[in-house]
């Protein structure tokens, strides 16, 4: 999930992106979750882009919008109380350093397991949040598991929960994390006032099976195709979209790349 907001966060460094995406994109495959031809739908997906989008997903917008209400407020928090949640060593709270090998943007985010408590959250009321936690990664887990369900049976894998039960298991190592990409100070003073050459959150591939993400209705997401063109994701703040990870091989050519605005 990822939350834009007003404050900028001065002391983060920006950091510059060459990557630019093409002005005439194809369309991203577009999945109704809701049609009987779904399956077939998501496995085509797979199979040519390796990137959907979903609708009639059955997430309620009120646990959305709940969440992101939540995650602004946590956001807001000065630094000193938003570090109070521990550092992300991986879990907790960080801030321009998003992973292992010294990778760094123009991001702070919010990293938890799906079983953590958020009790934990050093939040004015964490009861608050943690409802709409656990609320949206509920409505979430069943509709990806739902995905999961129709990959293995387009994949003709027996059980068909075998990937889903994944998910669901009480030892699941399946995250979750809230992105918040503040405006950047140097793009703001720059002479186009764009920030296509600021990085928010640098190319990669997922490592997972699949990854669920959703943003509200700020533009920034891109992917690589098979040829390496670039293209943008246009924001969408009903849907969902998902990316095909490396542990299914499906596309593994499919990479993520979420810069500032």
């Amino acid at each position: 999930m990822v939350i834009l907001s007003k404050p900028a966060i001065e002391q983060f460094g920006c950091i510059r992106n060459k990557q630019a995406a093409t002005l005439f994109p194809p369309l991203i495959p577009l999945v109704d979750l809701s049609k009987p031809d779904s399956r077939q739908q998501i496995i085509k997906a797979c199979e040519e882009f390796g990137f959907f989008k979903v609708i009639n997903h059955g997430v309620p917008m009120d646990f959305i919008s709940r969440l992101e209400s939540e995650a602004t407020k946590f956001f807001s928090l000065p630094l000193s109380e938003k570090e109070k949640t521990g550092q992300s060593k991986p879990y907790g709270y960080g801030n321009k350093r998003i992973g292992p090998n010294g990778d760094v943007g123009w991001v702070e985010y919010l990293l938890l397991t799906t079983n953590q408590d958020p009790n934990l959250l050093g939040t004015e009321n964490p009861e608050s949040f943690r409802i709409a936690l656990d609320n949206y990664m509920a409505a979430v887990k069943k509709m990806a598991c739902e995905i999961l369900e129709m990959i293995a049976d387009g994949l003709k894998i027996q059980p068909r929960n075998v990937l889903s039960k994944l998910m669901m298991d009480e030892q699941s190592d399946s995250v979750f994390r809230l992105n918040h990409y503040p405006p950047c100070p140097e793009v703001v003073q720059s002479l186009n006032g764009t920030s296509s050459n600021v990085i928010g959150f640098g190319e990669h591939t997922d490592p997972q099976i699949i990854s669920v993400l959703r943003s509200n209705n700020t533009s920034g997401l891109q992917i690589s195709l098979r040829d390496g063109t670039w293209i943008s994701v246009p924001p969408d703040q009903y849907s969902f979209f998902i990316n095909v990870g490396d542990s299914l091989q499906v596309n593994p050519e499919a990479y993520i790349h979420i810069p500032t605005r």
